[in-house]
């Protein structure tokens, strides 16, 4: 069996799960759900400035904790961090300035929300499918989750404001910060898959 075969997932050559240990698998899922959506709110909270407007690191943390994790367990992290800011938990970029709960989450921003469970599972599942070791593929992977965020927000925003008026506003102004956050995430996720292949 390759070592790919056997590593379907970044966490799991980094973090191995023991099979044998059905509550110490559940722990570590545990875990690793509470730390990625700690990794989301952070990331929702960090504003690069960029050109032509600023950029939170999201969709970023999101496809690299989909890539990472699977498409299951980056799934599921995605849900915990949104049902946190369901039950009014400041973790969204703009919380608690612009709302928070339920009421932040159908607002312009919540397309791209459900967007973040979907890139999650995109990337998970592309990754999973032994695109991981191949920075094109993992380029291509990536691009792909981005992608589908982009188009889950715009389709919800475009019922508010109209599509022209969604695209104007809700994707023009982040190409290049796609683009960047893309290469950026391949990039990490291909420097961990060297590590990880590699050490001892």
């Amino acid at each position: 069996m390759s070592t790919v075969a056997q590593r379907n997932t970044l966490i799991d050559a980094v973090w191995p799960p023991n099979s044998t240990q059905e509550v110490r698998g559940m722990l570590r899922k545990v875990l690793l759900i509470f730390g990625g959506s700690l990794f989301l709110t952070l990331s929702a909270k960090i504003s690069v400035p960029f050109h032509p407007v600023p950029m939170t690191m999201q969709t970023f943390a999101v496809i690299v904790i989909g890539a990472s994790f699977g498409w299951r367990l980056g799934v599921a992290t995605v849900l915990f961090y949104l049902v946190q800011g369901a039950a009014g938990l400041p973790v969204f970029a703009g919380t608690p300035e612009k709302g928070i709960g339920l009421a932040y989450m159908v607002g312009p921003t919540g397309g791209y929300l459900l967007g973040f469970v979907a890139g999650a599972a995109v990337a998970g599942w592309l990754t999973k499918r032994e695109w991981s070791h191949s920075m094109l593929y993992l380029t291509l992977s990536m691009f792909i989750a981005h992608i589908t965020i982009l188009a889950c927000g715009t389709a919800w925003l475009g019922t508010l404001i109209g599509y022209e008026a969604a695209w104007i506003t809700g994707v023009a102004p982040f190409y290049l910060a796609t683009a960047f956050k893309t290469l950026l995430a391949a990039a990490c996720l291909k420097a961990c898959w060297w590590v990880a292949d590699n050490r001892g």
